[in-house]
Order: C-alpha cells, then structure tokens, then sequence
C-alpha cells in the first residue's frame, strides 16, 4: 500500500506493474521520471483480469503460452456459468473486513464473480472497488450467504462475521463460506479457481459440474 521508490529505483526493474486500486500517481509518476516502464492494471470483471494475462504474456515474450492458459481459463469460467444458469441468484454479503467493516462494490472484480457463480452481491451498486460499509446499511442488506476471504492476511480480519450481519438471514441458516483469499483477491489465473469456490458454496447441487472443492463451511 506504501511501496519505497527508492527501494524498487535501487533494484533497477525493467517494468513495474501498478494496480490503481492501491498505488497513487504520484508514483507511477516518479518512476516514469527514471525511465521505468510501468504497467498499469486495474480489472473490473473476470474478463478485464483474462484480458490482463495476456497483456502480460505479450510484454514478457510468452504470448502463445498465455493464450492456451487463458483459454482454459475462460473453458472453465464456462462450465461454472453454464451449470448455474437456472438456478435461482442467492444474495450475497463479501466481507473484506469485519471490524471497521469493508465489503466489495460495483466497480470490484469480485461483483462480477459472484454474479457468475450464481448469486448477486447485495453491495453491487455501492460506488467504488472496496468500500467502507456502515453498521445501519449492514443490518438492512439481509444476505442470504456471506463469504469471508480467510487465510494470508485476512486471516484475522475475517475469522468471524461482522457483528451488525449477526442476525442476518445468512447466519441464521448457517450459510457462512470461507474461501482462502489466495483464490479471490488476487486478479491472476487462480480468480478462476475462486470462481469454482463460490459456485461450489452457493449451490452445492451443480459442484459435480466443475472443478475439485477448496471451501471451508465455517
């Protein structure tokens, strides 16, 4: 969140990949200022972050290589939206943090993976990526499933639901789902393995269609 531009000046890269979710101009500026190519990545959808890869493998000299990942990125994606399809959408809570209490909104990635696992976040028109979300919008969404990203460093942050969620729907029918934020919180190959997680907790009636199970019911 706070990089040393004079650490990574001293390490001479070639090329610095910037994500605008969490890196200032400023920087991108400074680094520009010593002849340092930067890449600038900002995803909003699964597509956005496929289209991504194979940015990335053209800059790095693997396009052909990329290109077969990404399309066994998108076969899987595939599978996962077309055993979800008729099933009803479930209404879902993404807990970034619990305590000050951030959720996803509708410019993040993870709206959209949501929506194809087969759910609806219930903060998808809040503005912006990652939003603050207060205590009194919290207890009027009522989600009927709440996923927490645990594990690295959410570990703590998402050991548990936020307290103004307590009496939701969700909780009240236990449908609380952990998922190692290694597969959803970064915009790489495994979103899809993430992707599969999701469908896997919402609808656990289609799983035998897709992928190997990695989600923990709390």
């Amino acid at each position: 969140m706070h990089p040393s531009i004079e650490r990574i000046i001293a390490l001479k890269p070639q090329v610095v990949l910037v994500s605008t979710a969490s890196q200032l101009e400023a920087f991108t500026r400074q680094l520009d200022q010593q002849n340092i190519a930067v890449y600038v990545t900002n995803p909003q959808s699964l597509e956005d972050v496929f289209k991504s890869i194979q940015s990335l493998g053209v800059l790095f000299g693997h396009e052909d290589s990329t290109n077969i990942l990404v399309a066994d990125l998108r076969a899987r994606a595939a599978a996962v939206e077309v055993a979800t399809k008729g099933v009803k959408p479930i209404r879902v809570f993404y807990q970034v943090s619990d305590e000050p209490l951030y959720t996803i909104g509708r410019e993040a990635y993870l709206t959209d993976l949501i929506g194809r696992a087969g759910g609806v976040s219930v903060t998808a028109d809040v503005p912006g990526a990652f939003p603050r979300y207060s205590d009194e919008t919290a207890l009027a969404a009522r989600p009927d499933a709440i996923i927490l990203p645990t594990g690295g460093s959410m570990g703590s942050a998402n050991s548990k639901v936020a307290a103004p969620l307590k009496n939701s729907p969700a909780v009240l029918s236990n449908r609380i789902w952990k998922i190692n934020e290694n597969l959803l919180q970064r915009p790489g190959p495994r979103l899809v393995d993430g992707l599969e997680e999701l469908a896997r907790a919402l609808h656990p009636e289609v799983a035998s269609q897709f992928g190997r199970p990695r989600a923990e019911k709390q």
